[in-house]
């Protein structure tokens, strides 16, 4: 059997990869065939399982009878849909809002362990917050006190912690002063974070964006060039009635719905590692099902990461050896893989080299 685009798709078809939670044949970017060697690239970051992905790859093609000497996994991230005629941002090429129905679900945490999980994985991330009114992304990233500047004074650049370029409210007024501002002013607010600041490309910005569908999430959503959002529950009954009210906002304005998140699955005792679904379980895959969107995974409720957090080091940073990262890298694989699956082509251009 010779090494052809059909062998690849059939031997690689149908079957979830490792370590992403889907099948990868949608994603590829690229496929590059050099003798009896095969480089897939992948229109999502995947360092965290490389080789586990290429070992896979290769026995499926040993199962097919496809010649492959070798197979090796890279990445070549590009610029998704976005909704509308809207345009990507300069030096963005994928907006993801992470929203939530309600407060109190653990968004922002989310949030910022998923931009950090995405930078591990090999791709250049930031974070914008935007929570005008409870700004947090400064202390979860270490930056509490510091000021960004303008070299221009038109255009602000992003202050980095751990990697990630951020942008906040909290970083220009002080964490002590309420932000008693009217809706247009937030949004005006919203529309300056994102275009006046000199984003350096960045392959992802997470958007944290603030509890509820307001006039923040209607701006973004109408105005904003988003490539998808995801939606972050917990498992109560209570939590996934206003995260149904957020999901629907997305669908209504055509942005694609990335998957659902269930934050605080179960409570892990810290003295004894006891796992106990104290907050209901089932929920958030419950409602994925309802909606026929993907669910991204399941997060626990661990006091190590709200410590963690709150001192300015985020669990993938803090602990990246760890179960709980593991899960976000997974988490942000899944995301991503999806964001790539649905942007692509049935199958990608391949390149056959002598």
């Amino acid at each position: 059997m010779q090494i052809t685009k059909d062998a690849i798709v059939a031997a690689l078809a149908d079957a979830p990869a490792p370590g992403v939670g889907r099948e990868i044949v949608n994603s590829f970017a690229d496929v590059v065939i050099d003798g009896g060697n095969v480089t897939l690239k992948l229109g999502f970051p995947a360092a965290g399982c490389r080789d586990e992905l290429a070992a896979w790859a290769k026995q499926r093609f040993d199962t097919a009878g496809v010649p492959v000497a070798a197979a090796a996994i890279d990445w070549d991230i590009g610029v998704h849909a976005v909704q509308g005629a809207l345009k990507p941002l300069p030096g963005v090429k994928n907006l993801i809002a992470v929203a939530s129905g309600k407060g109190g679900v653990g968004k922002s945490t989310v949030a910022v362990n998923l931009a950090l999980a995405l930078a591990a994985e090999g791709a250049r991330c930031g974070v914008l917050d935007a929570d005008i009114y409870g700004p947090s992304q400064p202390r979860m990233l270490g930056l509490e006190g510091r000021r960004p500047t303008s070299p221009d004074g038109k255009h602000i650049d992003p202050l980095v912690g751990h990697g990630l370029q951020c942008m906040s409210i909290g970083f220009l007024v002080d964490q002590e002063t309420p932000m008693v501002w009217r809706g247009p002013m937030v949004t005006q607010a919203l529309t300056q974070f994102l275009n006046d600041t000199n984003w350096d490309d960045l392959d992802y910005l997470i958007v944290d964006m603030p509890p509820g569908t307001g006039d923040i999430q209607l701006t973004l959503a109408q105005r904003v060039p988003v490539s998808g959002a995801i939606i972050v529950t917990t498992p109560q009954e209570i939590a996934l009635l206003d995260a149904r009210k957020g999901l629907k906002m997305f669908e209504k304005v055509d942005v694609r719905i990335l998957g659902i998140v269930e934050n605080m699955s179960t409570f892990i005792c810290p003295e004894c590692g006891h796992h106990e679904a104290i907050f209901g379980e089932g929920g958030g895959q419950r409602l994925a099902d309802q909606y026929n969107v993907p669910f991204l995974g399941a997060l626990p409720l661990d006091i190590r990461i709200r410590e963690q957090t709150d001192g300015g080091r985020p669990t993938v940073v803090a602990e990246p050896d760890s179960e709980i990262a593991r899960e976000y890298r997974k988490l942000a694989r899944h995301a991503a893989a999806e964001l790539a699956a649905g942007g692509t082509a049935a199958f990608p251009k391949i390149e056959i080299e002598d």
